[in-house]
């Protein structure tokens, strides 16, 4: 849960070394934590971004068969091929979450899911919760 946040912003915007080492400011990722989370979103985010834009290139061509002698046998296949990738790629972004959460000790994930939450109720116009880090 406490990645649900920031991992679309990791997978889309590998050269922002930053989200790293903010994320180390925040709960305190050890040196060593700090490299595994880069090898794990190094790994993934160029699978998921290849994916991204083969989904992106099959939207295309389904929007490309709105037209008067449509195709419903081609509109039906690319849209299932469409659905599978972005199943896959649901797939591999909860991964990658869930490997990068695995890193974090229990007094990390808490203080994360804490800041997360001040920054939720922050961005809702909500006043922040008593014991909840100030941002």
């Amino acid at each position: 849960m406490a990645m649900g946040l920031a991992a679309p912003t990791w997978a889309q915007s590998q050269q922002q070394p930053d989200q790293v080492d903010r994320l180390a400011q925040m709960v305190g990722l050890s040196d060593e934590q700090q490299s595994e989370i880069r090898g794990i979103l190094e790994e993934l985010q160029g699978e998921i971004q290849s994916l991204q834009m083969e989904a992106r290139s099959l939207q295309q061509q389904l929007q490309d068969e709105i037209k008067p002698d449509y195709d419903e046998a081609s509109i039906r296949e690319q849209a299932s091929k469409l659905g599978e990738l972005s199943g896959e790629i649901s797939a591999l972004s909860t991964l990658m979450q869930a490997r990068v959460d695995s890193v974090f000790t229990q007094d990390q994930r808490d203080e994360l899911d804490r800041r997360m939450r001040a920054m939720q109720q922050q961005m809702q116009g909500q006043p922040p919760q008593p014991g909840a880090p100030a941002q």
